[in-house]
């Protein structure tokens, strides 16, 4: 992992720092400080430096802005989703909205967002700046279906793909492709990396369903079984809820209203392996890095892959 140790050590070289202005409360400040040095894995960053690196030897100001942008609009989606999600845990340390209250983290969030438009208005590259405003109103439909889904009883995986696409993986097709038009790439090449964005955020995002209640709390950096507790409509989930009985759904409805937080977590985790879910969500995963590998081998002609490489391969045997 050498390659990409070293694409993240320069982009926190540059970690993105947003200076307090003259007469500016320094509360909407801090939290934003925070939250963008708690740590993270900065993948996606990262993804747009190595796009670019497809292409150029040399680091530009501007794809390190980008890098920044991304880095900084990612958070500033964590932050209200926390609030949405009412998480209590983020990266290990206290979500925004705890630590602070929920009015400040979504200020906050909102001035990232205009940090995010600062910095894209600075690099002056139109497509990229038509591009991130459709990746963000896919991402908040994303959301926002994810919100509904909670209401339902069942929901198809074919809805929960297109909804886990919206809400995560356009912002990691988008951190490649963006990278790359910086680079010099080809119409034809940039959507090239954007369909491999794809592939790996919907692995990603499976893989992310699947530690949230089979991972363990000290890797995952947050409370386990989250997702369970607010019934979202995970390919977990689905599979789960697709493969019982009436009686046994009877007898999740009682869980749900007679246990407390812990006992509903492991009832559902036993049903969920009972009924393969697991397994299924781990297989589907899996077929999409293996579609996320097919695509690098024909990127390969292009330049050199290794940083593109050592990200998939990270991904694809992540614990947390």
């Amino acid at each position: 992992m050498q390659k990409l140790k070293e694409i993240i050590a320069e982009f926190e070289a540059h970690l993105p720092s947003i200076t307090t202005q003259p007469g500016s409360p320094r509360e909407v400040y801090e939290p934003i400080s925070y939250i963008l040095n708690i740590g993270g894995k900065r993948i996606r960053p990262a993804m747009t430096l190595a796009a670019y690196k497809l292409y150029q030897d040399k680091t530009a100001d501007d794809v390190i802005k980008l890098a920044q942008a991304i880095e900084m609009f990612h958070n500033f989606t964590l932050m209200h989703d926390d609030i949405m999600d009412k998480s209590e845990l983020r990266r290990g340390q206290q979500t925004v909205h705890l630590k602070w209250d929920d009015a400040t983290a979504i200020l906050c969030g909102d001035l990232l967002q205009i940090e995010v438009y600062e910095k894209l208005t600075e690099i002056g590259n139109l497509d990229i700046l038509n591009l991130f405003n459709k990746m963000a109103r896919e991402l908040c439909e994303g959301q926002m279906n994810d919100m509904m889904f909670e209401s339902r009883s069942i929901v198809t995986n074919e809805e929960y793909l297109h909804m886990i696409r919206q809400k995560t993986a356009v912002l990691i097709g988008f951190s490649l492709q963006a990278g790359a038009l910086l680079g010099g790439a080809s119409k034809i090449e940039s959507d090239t990396l954007y369909d491999l964005g794809i592939s790996m955020g919907l692995s990603f995002q499976l893989m992310d369903d699947y530690l949230d209640s089979f991972g363990e709390k000290a890797k995952v950096g947050k409370k386990i079984g989250g997702d369970i507790l607010n019934k979202k409509k995970t390919f977990l989930w689905n599979e789960m809820w697709t493969n019982l009985n009436q009686e046994e759904i009877d007898s999740i409805n009682h869980v749900f209203e007679t246990s407390n937080d812990d006992e509903i977590i492991e009832f559902i985790k036993r049903k969920m392996q009972s009924t393969k879910a697991d397994q299924k969500t781990l297989h589907l995963a899996e077929q999409y890095t293996t579609s996320s590998h097919s695509i690098l081998d024909h990127l390969s002609k292009i330049g050199n892959t290794e940083y593109l490489e050592e990200i998939l391969n990270l991904l694809s045997k992540r614990e947390n």
